[in-house]
């Protein structure tokens, strides 16, 4: 029996959810059950109380707000708990249609993906500002080069997950999970597809950041952490050479006056000092590399460890000595729906 589970992280959304709920699909072909969890994120106004009203089959309640980011890992662990075969997650505010989740699970239906990523094709959303697409598409480009993937829209919250791959995901953000777990699947080398989705019209300006600055503040500072979490050699041997190569230059000029200069050459003694210093910091930025490259690996080990113990701890199956595989599609490539 194949089980989908579709998550919707909640904060204060009494009021839009139950136009969300009754827009989400019930019987989907390949889905033998479909059930709905809420994530309630610390609300105030009642949300959990209206998901049980309008019927919902899961209610996961955090007593404080702890972000979205915690919101949608709690949901992931929920939804493997309950014993779900593919995962979709959507928004509370009803801003992706329900009626586009099949074209969502058809490439992991078809084994030709393990996380399908809904595009909205930003650049033709009437209710965004100009300014507002351009540092969207901008983000999407960055989020493409540090994960090697084609995902056009990274900051799509409508995307869906085989049980495989949703058992692999560790998200250590707070703030938001779309940036990080694009990164996090392009490291692991896992299969990422995206369709073009249909977008309802906007009920509510956005609640995930207070200003536009905040917003590029966070994510880049996410996207550089998990970036360098997963190829932390690079990035302190580029820091580290640059620094060295500042001060290998520095020492080239206090050596041209020192053979050219007869007189006055002293007055280069300063520039002679400075090279010295950023030498020595550049190649301790690259020690410093090495040692995080150890750790870099030492982490992988315990996400494999997370892996295997959060697959303990999953209801046993009759079929359980049979494990599909990942997905060996390229992780460029685009399903067509």
């Amino acid at each position: 029996m194949t089980k989908l589970i579709i998550q919707i992280p909640c904060l204060n959304e009494a009021n839009t959810l139950p136009a969300t709920l009754a827009d989400l699909p019930r019987s989907i072909p390949g889905i033998d059950v479909v059930e709905v969890l809420v994530i309630d994120d610390g609300s105030r106004d009642g949300t959990a109380d209206v998901a049980r009203a309008c019927g919902v089959e899961h209610v996961v309640r955090l007593r404080r707000n702890k972000g979205l980011a915690a919101a949608f890992a709690a949901g992931i662990d929920a939804s493997l708990k309950a014993d779900a075969d593919f995962i979709v997650n959507t928004d509370a505010d009803n801003q992706y249609s329900g009626q586009e989740i099949p074209k969502l699970l058809a490439p992991l239906l078809a084994g030709a993906a393990d996380i399908v990523i809904g595009d909205r094709n930003i650049a033709e959303l009437s209710h965004m500002s100009w300014r507002k697409r351009q540092l969207q598409a901008l983000g999407s480009w960055v989020v493409r080069q540090v994960s090697n993937t084609s995902v056009p829209d990274t900051t799509s919250g409508f995307r869906a997950y085989t049980r495989e791959a949703a058992l692999r995901m560790t998200i250590v953000s707070e703030f938001s999970y779309t940036l990080e777990s694009i990164i996090q699947a392009g490291k692991k080398r896992m299969a990422i597809a995206h369709v073009a989705i249909a977008t309802n019209p906007r009920t509510r300006e956005s609640r995930l950041f207070d200003s536009t600055f905040s917003y590029i503040k966070r994510s880049s500072a996410t996207i550089v952490r998990i970036y360098a979490m997963y190829e932390p050699l690079k990035i302190f041997t580029y820091l580290g050479v640059a620094i060295f190569t500042v001060g290998f230059l520095l020492a080239l000029r206090f050596l041209y006056y020192y053979l050219t200069a007869f007189t006055g050459s002293g007055r280069y003694v300063q520039s002679l000092i400075i090279s010295a210093v950023l030498m020595i910091v550049g190649f301790q930025t690259v020690l410093i590399g090495l040692l995080a490259d150890v750790i870099s690996a030492n982490r992988k080990l315990l996400e494999d460890l997370v892996y295997r113990v959060r697959k303990l701890e999953l209801p046993q199956r009759p079929d359980a000595d049979v494990e599909r595989p990942m997905s060996r599609a390229r992780p460029a490539d685009r399903w067509e729906h």
